[in-house]
């Protein structure tokens, strides 16, 4: 069993159809495990947020999805354990240091972080440090 990172974006299309939610939800029928820095839930609540304010979702489906989301299977790693890294790799890459903690825990674990985030994984994927460390999932075979 392998094991990977996902990140918001990713998590998000498990539970609201979106562009690549058919990839994304793919994951969920292989054998690996799933890893998250604990940011992912305030993370995908504010997605849900978004999509509430832009009438893409009534209130109430979008408080059951936080609440589904936070029962999720996959393990999270406190954001505190990463954050030294997550701000290295945000200085290098020119991403946000919440995209960054996924980053560096994909580093950490020594497997690859899960996205759809088009830009984050071509800066990522320009540094030789982090390239062999992320993949857009609309490319992840697994």
């Amino acid at each position: 069993m392998s094991a990977f990172v996902v990140d918001a974006s990713v998590v998000v299309k498990w539970f609201v159809p979106e562009i690549h939610s058919d990839a994304a939800r793919r994951l969920l029928t292989l054998s690996h495990v799933y890893f998250a820095p604990d940011l992912l839930f305030a993370e995908t609540a504010n997605t849900i947020w978004k999509k509430i304010r832009r009438g893409e979702l009534t209130a109430e489906h979008g408080r059951r999805l936080v609440d589904d989301i936070g029962r999720v299977a996959l393990e999270t790693v406190p954001c505190r354990v990463l954050a030294v890294d997550a701000h290295e790799l945000a200085n290098a890459t020119d991403r946000t240091v919440h995209d960054s903690l996924y980053l560096a825990l994909a580093i950490r674990l020594k497997t690859r972080m899960l996205t759809a985030d088009q830009r984050l994984a071509a800066a990522a994927t320009a540094l030789p440090m982090t390239a062999t460390h992320i993949q857009l999932i609309q490319t992840f075979k697994g």
